[in-house]
């Protein structure tokens, strides 16, 4: 009698066991198969890129028609040469981020849902190979960091010096920003 107890005792926690683990792994795979929504970050930040791509390409074609009816005005536009460059590096800095979007969507995709078959092969560029978040967070906070360096530089083309002072916290903040881009390209370098 003890040892039939003792047999239905064990067939009923082997059949608690199944159904544990049969929950379980139909949790766990839904769980597994949520990272799939990641595909929306991935598919929205490659239309931003896009986007911001065809934004800074108008912006560059709009730099060349206004260089080019200034060109032959006599006298030039005020401000002619200032309004150029600075809308140019307006344009670098939209392609900057969208270079970033491009990493962040490369990076996800690799990281939550597969390895990009192309990028592996001969023709594969490293610089889109993400294998951790540490390595996509570096990877962004570098571009977004030489889009801050961009930007400072836009503005400071139309800023006014009137004072040594003004020339001195100038000098110093190009010093500061030397100093860090020069510890930037040495991370990740061993």
């Amino acid at each position: 009698m003890a040892e039939h107890i003792e047999n239905e005792m064990s067939e009923r926690e082997r059949l608690d066991k199944q159904n544990n683990s049969l929950i379980e792994t139909l949790f766990e795979g839904a769980i597994w198969r949520s990272r799939f929504i990641v595909i929306l970050a991935v598919i929205f930040g490659l239309l931003g890129a896009v986007i911001l791509f065809i934004v800074a390409s108008f912006d560059i074609a709009s730099v060349a028609q206004y260089t080019y009816g200034g060109l032959f005005a006599h006298p030039h536009p005020k401000d002619f040469h200032e309004n150029i460059v600075a809308a140019i590096i307006g344009a670098v800095d939209l392609y900057l981020i969208a270079v970033v979007m491009f990493i962040f969507s490369f990076g996800l995709y690799e990281l939550f849902i597969s390895d990009i078959d192309e990028a592996s092969g001969n023709n594969g560029s490293q610089i889109l190979a993400i294998h951790s978040l540490d390595q996509l967070k570096d990877k962004i906070a570098k571009v977004i960091v030489m889009v801050l360096v961009v930007n400072f530089f836009q503005r400071v083309l139309h800023t006014n010096f009137t004072t040594p002072l003004e020339m001195l916290y100038f000098a110093l903040s190009i010093m500061a920003l030397a100093i860090g881009l020069s510890f930037l390209s040495k991370v990740g370098k061993h």
